[in-house]
């Protein structure tokens, strides 16, 4: 059985690439990252929750754009921070 998905992930008519594939944030700090994340509203890249910063969910708190894309090579998924919702795709 499919999970319903949150309005948040029905509603994306295209998903957003990361255009860089670092983390500002950490890099600007020196610091390293685990994976990263690109914001699916405005593109914002960020390092994940393993990561030490964890800049995906910072910005999500900080501008409320509630769904993020893996941007790890090979990985297609989306999640929306809001609904706490995960899809493939």
């Amino acid at each position: 059985m499919q999970p319903k998905l949150c309005a948040h992930l029905t509603g994306l008519d295209h998903l957003t690439s990361a255009a860089t594939h670092t983390c500002a944030e950490c890099l600007a700090l020196g610091d390293t990252w685990v994976h990263l994340r690109v914001c699916q509203q405005c593109g914002h890249v960020g390092c994940c929750d393993d990561s030490k910063n964890k800049h995906a969910t910072k910005h999500f708190h900080a501008t409320q754009h509630p769904v993020v894309a893996s941007a790890e090579p090979g990985e297609r998924w989306l999640w929306c921070y809001q609904d706490e919702t995960f899809a493939e795709y």
